[in-house]
């Protein structure tokens, strides 16, 4: 087995072998301590050992619910949705520093928790800090990716938000605890008060979802 290997038995995507996706970003990787860039459930859930935490904020990239979760949120056969970063604006989250001498293996971790199929595209990409700017890595989509969902109808949404988990939970739950971290750190995200507006409106909640 693939030390980056938890796929569930899915089959890779082609030409996407998530191995050698992270020996291109060790290889790549900025040098002294790792900056990683948390947008969605690394900011209440990051599962790296980190010293630091900062806001922080990447221009030509925005957070959007618009990937589908085949393993975390959902199954094959029900997929879920979870956030990606992808081009365009911007995007408000928190930037975890790693000490460099466990950079390596906190970064071999993660990657068996966000790479497991290699559906996003790591990066490393400059987040504004109120120390300064860090180059970061970032866990990006691109539009032609077949876990792109396309443009979602709110009926589509509330039906997935109602229905769809998968090995850490439901995908409202994951909408929500999302939400609430960033309320908790000051950022406003308009999309996801938008959403948890509708969510309210058809009384969807954690415990039902």
């Amino acid at each position: 087995m693939r030390e980056a290997d938890d796929d569930h038995g899915l089959p890779q995507f082609p030409g996407r072998d998530p191995q050698d996706m992270l020996e291109a970003t060790l290889a790549s990787r900025p040098d002294g301590d790792l900056w990683v860039f948390g947008y969605g459930s690394l900011i209440w859930n990051p599962e790296v050992v980190h010293d630091e935490v900062r806001p922080a904020r990447v221009w030509g990239w925005r957070r959007t619910l618009r990937m589908w979760s085949r393993i975390n949120r959902g199954t094959e056969e029900a997929p879920g949705l979870v956030f990606a970063l992808m081009s365009g604006g911007s995007c408000s989250g928190i930037a975890l520093r790693v000490p460099q001498s466990r950079a390596e293996r906190e970064l071999r971790q993660l990657w068996k928790r966000e790479m497991p199929r290699a559906v996003y595209d790591p990066r490393w990409i400059a987040c504004r800090t109120p120390q300064g700017v860090v180059q970061a890595l970032a866990f990006t989509l691109r539009p032609s990716s077949p876990s792109y969902t396309g443009e979602l109808d709110d009926a589509q949404l509330l039906d997935i938000l109602r229905t769809c988990r998968g090995r850490y939970g439901t995908t409202f739950d994951y909408v929500a605890r999302t939400a609430q971290a960033l309320r908790d750190i000051g950022i406003r995200d308009a999309e996801l008060e938008r959403i948890m507006e509708l969510a309210t409106q058809h009384r969807l909640d954690a415990k039902s979802a």
